[in-house]
This record gives structure tokens, C-alpha cells and sequence, in this order.
């Protein structure tokens, strides 16, 4: 973008920001919260990845979904303008059991195949999601192989990812049916306030086992055991899920964060697939 965003903001809306604030916490792109000149409040986000999708993203949890999420004002390729939310990103066990209320509703949300009706992404990495029957097939394929063939790895790394994808019928269990998930659910990804999630953020939806969610969600940290409790409650955890499973889920953000960032997530790629047998 050679315009400055201020004026890609008019020209989008129609309404000048009379202020214009640099936000901290993300990780791809710059974010920028701004009071327009007709009143409204936004936040408007620039980068080199595709915006247009997040907007796309956004508008269907809106309406597929009861999920909280910010409208969208403007969506293309390098501005993304949404409605400023409310809320802090530090969250309490009370935020937990909320999130868990709001994530258990979407994943109720089910489809006939895994994968979504467009390629999508996480952060800068490409997430593809042909629609697919089986959910092992799916996560080993379009997921692990995926993210491997994309990004730059010590051949040991693969070697060792191929070992497991060879096994993941016996490590992993196809669910009753595919479900709809946020795909993205960490700390800066939420907002909340007065023990209330107010907005989810920055989505990464596809159809999935809703497992490949809680997984995250548990090796981000986000929420402790309080939401696992409540989430249990709604839709139960199956057994291993804590034992085995999540560390099998856990091997995508792993490498996805290894090849983006490098340092302590070779470690932790390293002691999972230890974990794992491999």
C-alpha cells in the first residue's frame, strides 16, 4: 500500500479519521484503531496477506454462526476495516466458561465433508481445504504434508512428520461428523470484558474434528481448565484427547511456528515428537 492508510480508510468509508492510533499485540500486519469523522469507531488493518479473505472469513461466522465477531466494514486485498470492539485480552476463568458456551454452539455447526469452500490461511501461511471425506486423510494431508512441502525443514523433521502421518489412523479417530471452527483461537484472538467474550478475531475457518481446536487452545495456553470443564459439559472429550491426541494436534502449530519464528519451537517440536514415540 503506497497511499497511507488514513486516506485508504476515507476513500473506503467515506468518513476521514479524526484520530488515528497504532495498536500493539499482532503478529502479521499493522493494526491501527481509529475514530472517524461521522463518528463511527474501526479498526483498520494493513498487510501482505490477503485481507479480503479475513473479511470473507469474518462475514460467514456472522452468518453461519452465533459466534461473536466484529462486522466488517471494507474488505480487499491490503485493508481490512472492521467495527472497534471492546475488550481486554487477559481472560479469567469466567471468560473461559464463556468462550467454551460460544465455541461448543459453533462446533454444533457440522457439514458433510471436512475442509471449507475456499482455501484459507493462518497468519502468512497458505491453508488449503478441498473438501475431503475422511478427517485422518484431511489433517495428514492438508494439514501436516501441506505445511511441510510449503515451508523450508531439516530433512530429520519430515522424516520423522512422515513417520507419524503413516500412523494416524491408529493416533487419531475419525468424529461423528465434521465440524465448524474458528481455526485460530489464542490469547490476542479474543476479546473480553466483565467475564464476557465480546469478539472473537482473526479466524482460520474450515470444517474439522473439533478436537484440532481444543488442541490449540490447550497448547496456546488461551483458556486452563476451566473452559475445558464447561466445554465438556456441551459435547464431552473423548478419552486420550489430553494423553495423546492434543500432541498429535499439536505437531501442525508447531511447525507452522518453527518455520516462522525458529528458536524455542524447534525445542518443543523436538519434545512433542518425543512425546509421540517419534
Amino acid at each position: 500500500m503506497t497511499t497511507p492508510p488514513e486516506a485508504e480508510v476515507d476513500a473506503a468509508l467515506g468518513s476521514a479519521p479524526v484520530s488515528f492510533t497504532a495498536l500493539s499485540g499482532g503478529q502479521i500486519g499493522t493494526v491501527y484503531r481509529a475514530r472517524l469523522a461521522d463518528g463511527r469507531r474501526v479498526v483498520a488493518k494493513v498487510g501482505e496477506t490477503p485481507l479480503d479473505l479475513e473479511g470473507r472469513m469474518l462475514r460467514f461466522l456472522a452468518s453461519h454462526s452465533d459466534l461473536p465477531v466484529p462486522a466488517v466494514h471494507h474488505a480487499s486485498s491490503d485493508l481490512l476495516v472492521i467495527e472497534y470492539v471492546e475488550g481486554e485480552t487477559s481472560h479469567d476463568a469466567a471468560v473461559a466458561r464463556d468462550a467454551a458456551d460460544h465455541l461448543a454452539a459453533l462446533h454444533d455447526r457440522q457439514a458433510s465433508s471436512y475442509g471449507f469452500e475456499r482455501d484459507t490461511v493462518v497468519g502468512p501461511v497458505h491453508q488449503p481445504n478441498p473438501w475431503t471425506d475422511s478427517w485422518v486423510e484431511f489433517y495428514c494431508d492438508h494439514r501436516l504434508r501441506q505445511v511441510l512441502s510449503a515451508r523450508s525443514f531439516a530433512p530429520e523433521i519430515g522424516e520423522r512428520v512422515e513417520s507419524v502421518c503413516a500412523d494416524l489412523d491408529d493416533l487419531l479417530a475419525e468424529p461423528d461428523s465434521p465440524s465448524l471452527i474458528h481455526g485460530d483461537v489464542w490469547t490476542t484472538n479474543v476479546l473480553s470484558r466483565d467475564g464476557r467474550v465480546t469478539a472473537f478475531l482473526d479466524p482460520a475457518v474450515y470444517y474439522a474434528h473439533p478436537e484440532v481446536e481444543l488442541a490449540y487452545i490447550d497448547w496456546t495456553g488461551t483458556f486452563g481448565e476451566a473452559f475445558f470443564e464447561r466445554y465438556r459439559e456441551h459435547r464431552g472429550i473423548e478419552p486420550e484427547f489430553f494423553e495423546r491426541r492434543r500432541y498429535v494436534y499439536r505437531l501442525y502449530p508447531l511447525l507452522i511456528h518453527v518455520s516462522l519464528f525458529g528458536g524455542r519451537y524447534h525445542d518443543a517440536l523436538d519434545r512433542t515428537l518425543d512425546r509421540l514415540g517419534y
